[in-house]
């Protein structure tokens, strides 16, 4: 396995002393030469790429289409949509047959809400890069699908949460459960079943899905 952020300190510390299993890349989504860099590291360090999780991603403000800063959306959309169409443009053209790309999109991919004007815009977007990869990539035997997570219990989902109610972290949680109708916030382990799944044998017949794990809030 090989894990890409820009910050070297939590890479190292995230790889742990598993050296043998697990390398990793410092690289900035929004460079295509820093991420085909860091798919060769994979194919020097394993000889082969079966499986990439496009996994890099930035929210933006809370602002209405009118007020929403133009600086802060071409920056959502670079990390978020270029970000994707990079690691794909790179991963796929050494992809392995029977290999699988997942593109984390979010609920919001397929639905929408105020304020949210970058994000909603860039998560809808994957979908659409999702399906036209899917479509060229079947000939080669390579699935394409994307997965889209509802709220989930970690810093980046906090952090979306007191931006969007204007509340401390516990309270902001709060209204977004009382929106879900499981009344909870995914665990990380959940989404992280839900990508092994989609790299696994047991989703061979998937391809241009939209894998909806959000405990129900687009219903």
């Amino acid at each position: 396995m090989v894990i890409v952020d820009l910050d070297q300190t939590a890479l190292q510390r995230a790889a742990g002393a598993d050296a043998e299993a697990m390398a990793w890349a410092v690289a900035d989504v929004t460079s295509s030469e820093q991420v085909k860099s860091a798919v060769g590291v994979a194919l020097e360090r394993f000889g082969r790429l079966d499986v990439v999780f496009a996994n890099a991603g930035v929210f933006g403000v809370v602002a209405p289409v009118t007020e929403y800063p133009v600086d802060v959306f071409e920056h959502v959309l670079a990390v978020n949509v270029l970000g994707s169409f990079l690691v794909a443009k790179h991963a796929l053209a050494v992809m392995e047959e029977g290999g699988s790309l997942i593109i984390n999109s979010s609920v919001v991919g397929l639905t929408s809400d105020r304020g949210i004007t970058a994000y909603a815009t860039s998560k809808h977007a994957l979908v659409g890069l999702m399906r036209t990869a899917a479509k060229e990539m079947a000939g080669r035997g390579i699935r394409v699908n994307s997965l889209h997570p509802g709220p989930t219990d970690n810093e980046f989902q906090r952090s979306i949460e007191v931006e969007a109610v204007g509340a401390p972290s516990a309270q902001a949680a709060a209204v977004f459960e009382q929106m879900i109708p499981l009344a909870r916030h995914a665990t990380p382990h959940e989404i992280a079943q839900a990508v092994v799944f989609l790299a696994s044998d047991e989703s061979t017949f998937m391809t241009g899905a939209t894998l909806v794990v959000d405990g129900g809030l687009s219903i």
